[in-house]
């Protein structure tokens, strides 16, 4: 990473408030050129939950002051009832949010610093409300960044993937659980800061019931979701994510179904900006971003819409490992997507557990059954990852030990995709709710076998996600199964491989009892997306530059960082857990004198087979000190499940000093809805 230490425009930056119509006060800090009161500059809009002041100030100051170095004025918001601003944050994405979003694009257009003209960037949060915002259609709005988001909340979000439940739902509001207890500053809001953290203490909830509440795609989840109706969106849209992160998607929806000038950008990263992205390459993304904010907010012509619409990182062959310092690959483009130059190829599942080129032979039906046994997924990593590596999935083979799997010959030639590979099944059950697991994977020469995508179906969800209905036991069914995008190189001697399974835990929460699956072969196939070497005119692509970022802030650690990933497999006691650690350690950020520590534990169990088992338990613990105060918050959450029903047990304490000031407790069940 090159540090930019000098600017065409001298840097100035600021703490300050706005007041909303209803009088709530939102905090706001602002780097812009020091020179912009006398020639006004266009703003770039960062608006989120996470806390300015401190939990992204590191990564804050690297973007939004390189951004004012070159002419803008970076403007990070802490959203209604985070950081130091006002009020209580309710949940994800309310009208409010947005409501409040389009009044922080009135008031920016009203400085006198400003032209008037803003943009919004944002990853996972901001991505999202950026796209919300843009349907909204602000004047002020000319262009947004969406990175590491979602058009659809119900298909494609922490939540839920192919309808079934995600894991990652209980882990995404155990964070926000931590979140919401977190205090304002009182070196910015002074004496009231009690007051507000009291208000936010007792006002947030526990988010978790309301979400387990809406277990099939109703109006809660339709709200926030763009792709209800594309054309809401009239400025032009740069999407990013990477093959990592859990939201890589929606970059290909939004180009597909958007109709305004769009690019797309998916590189081998996890939940990452792209010039920190890992997996590496990083790239230098703020130099990328410019050429897209000088094109749409000042009219420079940088040729950045001269170039393909979607760009991707076409990974090579790697051994598995649950964490990469780099993927090795290589830069390809589609001029538009759909891509009218990748073709899809069918491959038929055989009696004899082999896929074929559907062209290729007839092959005679046969009725396979598969029962998995729970430890499939345990190996598999999260949905999305967030903090980057080591929760990418390990060697599948003791996962294909529970699945039924087909497989190609050896490659005599090389194969290369890029898009979304699709499973049909002919299939029936024995249970009225039953899900199903797919994956594709690379099996090498040695015979490890690396996971290049998956994808996952509620059964009962086959039809509709709005209306699902209970499978009929013995009954024949057609279902389509799609798996997360991919582009993927699979070299000669090497095997493709595709895995069925009854479940993924815990990336899914399993159906509520045991299911056997029968898999009639002739009606099934795999679908590949195949895209054919282009060298030269994928050689001819700019290349990025060499990531860039603006001065770092000054931190200083004092305890170290610890990350875990464990799988426990308790042969005594036949229990299996997966045990996850993430402990940021303790440090200071030194221009505001401010410790800050945090750690995280998350355990997802089960015993034997026994379904009512299975459950997840979070715990966050959070502290802030400076000097005398100290402050410190402690949230748990249990998540178990019976056939009927789940229940929710979680805790929320918080102290100040050495005394406990706060603490509620919740026990919920929410009935199982065809899940």
């Amino acid at each position: 990473m090159d540090i930019v230490t000098e600017f065409p425009r001298e840097v100035v930056e600021e703490e300050t408030w706005m007041t909303l119509p209803d009088g709530c006060r939102l905090a706001l800090r602002i780097w812009r050129p020091k020179d912009s009161d006398e020639s006004p500059v266009p703003a770039i809009m960062e608006y989120l939950p996470y806390r300015k002041r401190d939990l992204t100030a590191e990564r804050d100051v690297g973007m939004h002051a390189y951004w004012a170095g070159h002419g803008y004025a970076g403007v990070r918001v802490d959203m209604r009832g985070s950081g130091e601003s006002d009020g209580v944050l309710l949940d994800e994405y309310l009208q409010q949010e947005l409501d409040d979003g389009v009044e922080v694009l009135r008031w920016l257009e009203q400085q006198p610093w400003c032209t008037g003209d803003c943009a919004m960037i944002g990853i996972s949060w901001g991505g999202f409300n950026g796209l919300q915002i843009a349907a909204l259609r602000p004047p002020q709005l000319k262009c947004i960044i969406t990175i590491c988001s979602t058009d659809d909340r119900f298909a494609d979000d922490v939540h839920h993937m192919g309808g079934c439940l995600l894991a990652d739902n209980l882990s995404w509001a155990s964070t926000m659980f931590d979140q919401n207890a977190c205090p304002p500053d009182p070196a910015l809001v002074g004496e009231r800061w009690r007051e507000m953290w009291m208000e936010r203490l007792a006002g947030s909830g526990l988010w978790l019931k309301t979400w387990l509440s809406h277990q099939r795609r109703d109006a809660y989840w339709k709200h926030g979701s763009v792709c209800e109706d594309f054309s809401d969106i009239q400025c032009p849209v740069y999407a990013i994510s990477g093959w990592a992160d859990g939201y890589v998607n929606a970059v290909f929806r939004l180009l597909d179904g958007l109709q305004v000038p769009r690019k797309g950008l998916v590189g081998p990263w996890a939940h990452k900006y792209p010039h920190l992205g890992e997996p590496g390459p990083a790239i230098g993304f703020l130099q990328d971003s410019l050429r897209w904010f000088d094109h749409w907010l000042k009219g420079q012509e940088t040729g950045i819409m001269d170039e393909p619409m979607l760009r991707v990182w076409m990974q090579d062959s790697v051994a598995p490992s649950t964490r990469y310092e780099h993927r090795p690959g290589r830069w390809v483009a589609e001029a538009s997507w759909p891509s009218p130059k990748i073709e899809t190829q069918g491959y038929l599942l055989t009696p004899g557990h082999d896929l074929v080129g559907d062209a290729e032979t007839e092959a005679p039906d046969a009725a396979m059954e598969i029962r998995s046994p729970l430890f499939v997924g345990l190996y598999a990593g999260k949905w999305c990852s967030y903090n980057a590596p080591p929760d990418l999935p390990h060697d599948q083979r003791e996962e294909d030990g529970g699945a039924l799997i087909f497989q190609t010959p050896r490659l005599e030639e090389a194969i290369e995709i890029c898009g979304q590979p699709v499973v049909e099944l002919e299939l029936e059950s024995d249970q009225t709710v039953a899900m199903v697991a797919v994956r594709l994977i690379d099996i090498a020469p040695d015979y490890k076998a690396t996971r290049v995508s998956y994808g996952l179906l509620n059964l009962t969800h086959r039809d509709s996600n709005e209306t699902p209905e209970k499978l009929v036991p013995g009954k024949r069914y057609r279902v389509r199964v799609p798996m997360k995008h991919i582009a993927q190189h699979f070299p000669v001697g090497h095997a493709i491989r595709l895995s069925i399974s009854t479940c993924y835990w815990p990336v899914a929460w399993p159906s509520p009892k045991p299911a056997t699956l029968t898999i009639h072969t002739l009606g099934s196939r795999l679908y590949l997306p195949h895209r054919a070497p282009r060298p030269a005119e994928d050689g001819m692509l700019r290349a990025f530059e060499e990531p860039e970022t603006a001065p770092p802030l000054e931190t200083t650690l004092i305890e170290p960082i610890r990350e875990e990933w464990t799988v426990i497999r308790d042969l005594a006691n036949n229990r299996s857990t997966l045990q996850v650690i993430n402990d940021v350690g303790r440090y200071r950020i030194e221009s505001i004198d401010l410790e800050i520590a945090a750690r995280t534990t998350e355990r997802y169990f089960y015993s034997d087979e026994d379904y009512d088992s299975i459950g997840g338990w979070t715990e966050w613990e959070r502290h802030f000190r400076r000097g005398d105060w100290q402050v410190r918050t402690v949230t748990r959450t249990l998540m178990t499940s019976n056939e009927t029903a789940f229940r929710l047990q979680a805790t929320l304490d918080a102290y100040e000093g050495d005394s406990r000031v706060y603490s509620q407790s919740w026990d919920e069940e929410i009935p199982r809805d065809l899940v």
